[in-house]
């Protein structure tokens, strides 16, 4: 799967569609805030969020940043896998209010 970065997101077209996405803003901490993860019904249940969380992580890894996740499917990931990114883990994340957004809106 092809992998597209722009600024607060990264994500994965095929044939103009959407296959999955990830999105983070920048807080004036200067750590950024996950708040949401996509992936497309026809991908769903093959581990392809977990697969683009890997690819935010190392994104995050090599720019410096840390991370909050205000998406519950981010937060529980970085929760899980702490021990392999605690370096990019704000020390927020473990009290973020959980509030993905959808459609523009949390």
């Amino acid at each position: 799967m092809n992998r597209n970065y722009e600024k607060g997101r990264i994500f994965s077209v095929e044939n103009n569609e959407l296959m999955a996405e990830t999105t983070f803003e920048y807080l004036d901490s200067g750590e950024v805030n996950i708040d949401r993860t996509y992936v497309n019904p026809v991908l769903r249940g093959q581990g392809i969020a977990g697969k683009m969380m890997e690819v935010v992580a190392a994104y995050l890894r090599k720019e410096g940043l840390k991370a909050t996740a205000t998406c519950s499917f981010a937060n529980a990931w970085l929760q899980k896998n702490k021990d392999l990114y605690m370096d990019i883990l704000s020390e927020n994340l473990f009290c973020a209010e959980i509030a993905c957004r959808t459609d523009g809106r949390r």
